[in-house]
C-alpha cells in the first residue's frame, strides 16, 4: 500500500499551483476591467465590424493552416503588417476620439455602459416620430432623420448644430420646415432627445441605387452603411417615406412598417420584437 501511495504522489509531483498575492488579485481584476470596457467601447464604434471582420479571417487562416494551403498562408504573412497600418489610418477618429476622452479625464464617457443594455427610447418618442414623419409626408417636406442604435454618431453630431431637446412631432416639423436655418441636413435622435440638427452624412456610392434618388436618401444609405443606426427619409419630391439600415433602402413605406422598425430599433425583450418583426426582405424594394 506504501509503495501504491508513494507512485501516486510521484505521479502528481509535476503538478504546481502558482502562489497568489493580494496584488496579483488586484491586477487580475484591474485587467479584467479593462478588457471589459474595451469590448463595450468597441462595440460602440465602428470597430465593431472590423473586429467581426477579422475573426473571419482568423478562421480562413486557421483553415488554411490545416490544409497547409501554401498560397493563402503567403498572403496573410505579406499583408498582415500592411493591415496593421490600415486599421490605424480607418479608424483614426474613434483612436483620437478615445484619447481625447481620456486626456481630459473623461473616464465616463470612454467608459459608458454599453447600450445593449435597456429600452434606448419610449413608446412617446416612437409614436412623435411616426407622426411627424407622415405629417411630413403628406405635405411633401423632405427629412432625413438617423435613430442612433448601438454604434455612436458623435462623429457626426459634431458636424451639425447642437440641440439636446425632447424628441417632439412639432419640433420635428419645424426643423424641417421649409427656408428654416435647421431644414438643411439630418437631424440625429439618441434616446429620447433630438441631439443635433443639420448634420452631415457620409454618401453611399453604391451603384446600384436608383439614379432617381437625391443626395438625402443616398446620404441615408451611407449613415447606414458605417453603423447600425435607423434612418427615416422623406422625399420631398413624392412625399414617400423610406428607411434605411444596414446599407439597405426600403421605400414607400407605411406607418405599420415603421412603427414595427422603430419598436426593433427600441431594443426592448425579444418576445416584444418578434410580436411586431417583419421579414425584411419581403418588403424590401431596392431602387
Amino acid at each position: 500500500m506504501r509503495a501504491f501511495l508513494d507512485s501516486v504522489k510521484q505521479s502528481f509531483d509535476w503538478v504546481s499551483f502558482p502562489k497568489f498575492a493580494v496584488t496579483d488579485v488586484i491586477e487580475i481584476l484591474l485587467i479584467a476591467f479593462l478588457i471589459y470596457h474595451l469590448i463595450n467601447w468597441i462595440q460602440r464604434t465602428r470597430a465593431w465590424y472590423l473586429v467581426k471582420g477579422l475573426a473571419m479571417l482568423l478562421i480562413v487562416w486557421f483553415v488554411a493552416t490545416i490544409f497547409e494551403f501554401s498560397a493563402i498562408l503567403w498572403i496573410f504573412r505579406n499583408a498582415i503588417s500592411v493591415g496593421i497600418i490600415a486599421i490605424f489610418i480607418i479608424f483614426q477618429p474613434e483612436l483620437r476620439r478615445a484619447l481625447e476622452q481620456l486626456g481630459q479625464n473623461r473616464f465616463v464617457g470612454f467608459f459608458g455602459t454599453s447600450k445593449n443594455a435597456g429600452e434606448r427610447f419610449s413608446d412617446e418618442t416612437k409614436e412623435e416620430i411616426i407622426a411627424a414623419v407622415f405629417s411630413m409626408a403628406s405635405v411633401n417636406t423632405g427629412a432625413l432623420i438617423v435613430i442612433e442604435e448601438k454604434v455612436s454618431l458623435e462623429e457626426y453630431e459634431k458636424t451639425g448644430i447642437a440641440l439636446d431637446s425632447l424628441v417632439t412631432s412639432a419640433l420635428l416639423i419645424n426643423i424641417f420646415e421649409h427656408n428654416t436655418p435647421l431644414h438643411d441636413g439630418a437631424v440625429i435622435v439618441r434616446g429620447n432627445r433630438a441631439v443635433a440638427a443639420t448634420c452631415i452624412l457620409p454618401v453611399s456610392e453604391n451603384m446600384r441605387l436608383s439614379k432617381e434618388l437625391g443626395t438625402r436618401h443616398r446620404a441615408g444609405v451611407g449613415v447606414s452603411e458605417v453603423s447600425d443606426s435607423l434612418t427615416i427619409i422623406v422625399s420631398e419630391e413624392t412625399g414617400k417615406v423610406a428607411l434605411a439600415q444596414r446599407g439597405q433602402l426600403i421605400r414607400d413605406i407605411d406607418e405599420n412598417l415603421l412603427r414595427s422598425k422603430l419598436t426593433e430599433s427600441q431594443n426592448k425583450s425579444a418576445g416584444a420584437r418578434r410580436l411586431f418583426r417583419k421579414d425584411w426582405n419581403s418588403h424590401e424594394r431596392q431602387a
